[in-house]
């Protein structure tokens, strides 16, 4: 059973490796900046489970694996940034959109906006380092059913870059509405969202492993 502890001691360790801006809070702003505040949100949504999946592939057993195997680890960062150099393009080729004014963006932008952040969530480097070495000595192992601890513990990392993520995109997305007045602003303010993702992406690829 997950005790208080535990929960308080894997938020502690994390919150400043989550709160430091990464791949994620790129990601978002770069979104809200080029698409508006409500693509940016479904985008954490789909971050948020993108990076819970990154937590089931750690506790069922290939962390270990991700972590012994460099190109595997290598292949996965560098799919992610591919990924995101791709949305960038996209969005500076777009030149940006009009503020969200309707209450929910298009069934279809909405499942784009929930894809393009799950890859963004099970690729980024972070997430593995969070799951893979900062949770499990946070387990009690003498308690067995150690990969259930793992994926419960996981929800608090989560949790933490769910709020962290909504404050990154609600603020964005509101100096977009702000500074969106004309055309030519919004052109600008497109493709400063798509260099930064298309930034973020080469500086993922770029990064060294840190084991």
């Amino acid at each position: 059973m997950i005790t208080s502890g535990q929960v308080l001691g894997v938020a502690v360790a994390c919150v400043v490796i989550i709160v430091v801006p990464g791949p994620s809070v790129l990601f978002i702003v770069g979104r809200a900046l080029s698409h508006g505040r409500r693509t940016a949100l479904f985008g954490i949504a789909g971050n948020a489970t993108g990076n819970y999946l990154a937590a089931v592939v750690v506790a069922v057993g290939l962390g270990p694996f991700l972590q012994r195997s460099d190109l595997l680890f290598q292949t996965i960062k560098l799919l992610g940034a591919a990924y995101l150099v791709w949305l960038g393009s996209r969005a500076i080729r777009q030149g940006g959109h009009p503020p969200d004014t309707t209450d929910e963006p298009p069934p279809r932008s909405a499942w784009r906006a929930v894809r393009a952040g799950v890859v963004v969530g099970v690729t980024n480097p972070k997430a593995f380092i969070i799951f893979g070495a900062i949770l499990p000595p946070f387990v009690d192992r003498a308690a067995g059913g150690v990969p259930l601890q793992m994926l419960v513990l996981a929800v608090v990392p989560i949790a933490v870059g769910l709020v962290t993520d909504t404050c990154w995109g609600l603020v964005a997305g509101q100096a977009r509405e702000w500074l969106s007045g004309t055309p030519r602003r919004m052109a600008i303010l497109g493709r400063v969202g798509g260099l930064s993702m298309i930034g973020l992406g080469i500086s993922v690829a770029v990064t060294g492993r840190h084991d």
